[in-house]
């Protein structure tokens, strides 16, 4: 196709002494492959990069902050707590990149240290800014005595009843402390001078509906709950004298999960390891600074941490991942622009049942958040569960929330008498309660509710509609990069298909049988490559076959956007497509274990990360195919995870004009000068410079294309219907 943009790119030397000079190449060297953990890490210093960048509104920035902070913790309970696993209970095996489980605990813990030290200078400087703007977090004590008397009587009468302080002495053990839970830990004089101080525990009761920051009257100011608290302990502690307070919270490993006995023990199973989550043992402690060494290594102790190695100080605010809240303030001036998803140009007409457009136009693309979830996706659901000649509604449930309603429509289609059949994941990590809870309310409303296969997620993103057409029963299916949740679809970037494409719908009922019995025969797939059975080799298979049809006249060509890029035999695949002269163009939002730019090696390949308003999250995969070109989108990201352990769901796009906005969406990232940061061979990476002072990043220029076409569209009705109104 004559409009495919391959990266600018610019051929970078190794300097490592490990890097091939010459002669052939061993492949399999560990030096060849980067550290998951450290590339990750990597990611998240380019998310708090957005934070730290003047060019952001203040907010924005803010929300970066928050961004970040989250996802350290996340990365505590996964990657931490698992390598923590696997050195208590010995094991050496060395990763792909050559390293022991305690060489990469050593070296996440070091680079965590590293870029948290840099989020720690440069907040404050964020937070100054906002003050200025009028946005500002107040100490206790800065307040005056009307504003100390009214935020103590909101404490007193919306908070106090919930906090319950816990004293540690010989009749009162160690309380249990739950995982990123805010605490207080006060020390208190007893009675008489001459006893030795007591230690007493309180919890910031944060999550329970309320609030972390109390507004300061009708301004933009705010002072923090655990301020609040620890100016007050007189009320808990009444004629008491307090020695010291300080602030803490921890984190715990997330990463121990249990092996699966049975489908029917299944939920159970997962409501025992959201139990033992909340008391499995504890990965990282995170103190105030100033807090007193006793009192630090005697927390240290009590949760079974190395003081040198597991307690992390924090100079100023805990728990930052919850500035969200102030992050999202509705303050126009500091925040970016406010963004409106299009309807999709085809599904503008609501009047039309979507299944008769569906049938004219076979098969639509649709391009989210710049084009609307809820007017799609949720119309698509929403129009299966009232039409009167749809039989049956199948679907994969990852992750949904209560506002995306899909639930709630899912209920009405089985009232409305259709066979409603609903996988759901109830391992989908960090969302598990929820999902318990979706999967109990659709079984009592008499749907067929299963779990996957035993020993796999069920990772894949899929709705398929039975319909009784005109001609026959036709299958009407829904295949997305995303999850069926409102929320992350007006902020992640996502690509769905939505076809009644024949051969599609074949394959997407094997899927649902495989799905809801677990057997395993040898299954006819005429389009859909599923994981784990074929994903994997037949991407292995597309890049043996680029390099087969490689030449001079027609130079391969394969360009692939994940979030993560680990599988080694698939990073080994891109290297011998590069040894064999074909460009490889890499979109990888964090992980990615391959090195680009190694002389004989990698010369072939760039690696781009965007990091924008938006989180990157659409999967693509594109092969030139000698000309014959092959455009995959779905829900796999290239780790051994997603390949091997998951059931994903990838499928072609064959159709011309979809092909045509698959192949500018490709275009437009690897075009950005704004937002896209090119990894060097070392793994850092350095961040485009903008083309002009007017530049704009790729997702607003995605913004603009989503616009163009539905104007386009508008443009040629208006157009027919002036027509129409001249001939008559």
């Amino acid at each position: 196709m004559s409009n495919i943009t391959p990266l600018n790119r610019q051929n970078i030397e190794a300097e490592s002494s490990e890097s091939p000079a010459s002669g052939p190449v061993d492949l399999d060297s560990p030096a060849l492959y980067l550290s998951r953990e450290l590339t990750w890490l990597q990611f998240n210093r380019r998310v708090l990069h957005e934070g730290i960048t003047p060019d952001n509104p203040l907010l924005e920035r803010l929300k970066f902050f928050a961004i970040f902070s989250s996802n350290i913790d996340e990365f505590f309970m996964k990657r931490i707590g698992g390598l923590k696993i696997q050195v208590a209970t010995g094991v050496s095996t060395l990763s792909v990149d050559g390293r022991t489980p305690r060489q990469q605990l050593a070296e996440a813990r070091a680079m965590v240290t590293e870029i948290e030290s840099e989020r720690d200078r440069h907040l404050p400087g964020l937070l100054a800014q906002l003050e200025e703007n009028g946005v500002c977090i107040l100490q206790y004590n800065q307040l005056d005595a009307k504003e100390k008397g009214e935020v103590r009587q909101y404490y007193i009468d919306n908070i106090f009843a919930l906090v319950t302080p816990q004293v540690i002495d010989p009749a009162h053990p160690f309380p249990f402390i739950s995982n990123l839970s805010l605490n207080i830990q006060v020390t208190i004089q007893p009675d008489t001078e001459e006893g030795e101080p007591v230690l007493a525990r309180i919890k910031v009761p944060v999550g329970t509906g309320i609030s972390r920051f109390i507004q300061i009257g009708d301004s933009h100011h705010f002072v923090t709950l655990e301020d609040v608290m620890a100016n007050n302990l007189d009320l808990l502690f009444p004629d008491v004298k307090i020695i010291a307070h300080d602030f803490f919270f921890v984190v715990r490993n997330a990463a121990a999960e249990r092996e699966e006995s049975g489908a029917n023990d299944l939920m159970e199973m997962i409501e025992l390891e959201l139990r033992d989550r909340r008391i499995a043992p504890t990965v990282r402690l995170v103190v105030n600074t100033g807090m007193d060494e006793f009192r630090e290594n005697l927390l240290a102790a009590e949760l079974g941490l190395d003081p040198g190695q597991d307690v992390f100080e924090r100079d100023g605010l805990m728990m930052q991942k919850e500035l969200m809240q102030l992050a999202l303030l509705p303050i126009p001036e500091l925040q970016p622009p406010p963004h409106f998803p299009v309807n999709h140009h085809r599904l503008q007409e609501r009047q039309r049942n979507i299944f008769h457009i569906l049938r004219e136009a076979e098969s639509i693309l649709l391009q989210h958040p710049y084009e609307s979830f809820t007017t799609s996706v949720v119309r698509f659901i929403e129009e299966a569960a009232r039409d009167p000649k749809v039989r049956a509604i199948k679907m994969s449930l990852y992750r949904t929330n209560r506002e995306t309603r899909i639930v709630d429509l899912l209920i009405e289609a089985a009232q409305n008498g259709k066979q409603v059949t609903v996988v759901v994941e109830l391992k989908a990590k960090f969302d598990e309660a929820a999902n318990i809870e979706w999967a109990e309310r659709m079984e009592q409303a008499g749907m067929h509710v299963t779990y996957g296969v035993i020993g796999l997620k069920t990772h894949c993103k899929v709705i398929m509609v039975v319909r009784q057409d005109y001609s026959g029963i036709r299958r009407y299916v829904h295949i997305g990069t995303g999850n069926y949740h409102g929320g992350t679809a007006r902020q992640y970037t996502d690509l769905g298909l939505i076809t009644c494409d024949e051969e599609i719908g074949h394959d997407v009922t094997e899927l649902f049988n495989y799905l809801t019995t677990g057997y395993t025969p040898k299954r006819n797939y005429k389009k859909i490559l599923p994981a784990p059975k074929h994903l994997k080799r037949r991407l292995l298979e597309n890049i043996k076959r680029e390099i087969g049809m490689h030449s001079d006249q027609t130079p391969g060509l394969i360009q692939v956007k994940v979030n993560a890029l680990e599988d080694r035999d698939l990073v080994k695949a891109f290297y011998q497509a590069s040894q064999a002269g074909v460009t490889v163009d890499l979109i990888v939002r964090d992980t990615c274990r391959l090195r680009p730019g190694l002389a004989g090696v990698s010369e072939n390949i760039t690696v781009l990360s965007i990091v924008g308003h938006f989180l990157e999250h659409s999967r693509i995969f594109y092969f030139r195919n000698g000309g014959n070109e092959e455009y995959l989108i779905g829900s796999a990201d290239l780790m051994q995870r997603n390949l091997e352990s998951r059931v994903e769901v990838v499928t072609p796009v064959t159709s011309r004009h979809l092909q045509e906005e698959i192949r500018l969406v490709l275009n437009t990232l690897l075009d950005d000068s704004t937002n896209a940061w090119e990894m060097q061979s070392d793994g850092s990476y350095v961040k485009r410079k903008p083309k002009s002072a007017k530049a704009s990043g790729c997702q607003y220029k995605m913004i603009e294309h989503a616009q163009a076409r539905l104007k386009a569209k508008q443009h040629k009705k208006l157009l027919r219907t002036n027509i129409k109104r001249k001939d008559y």
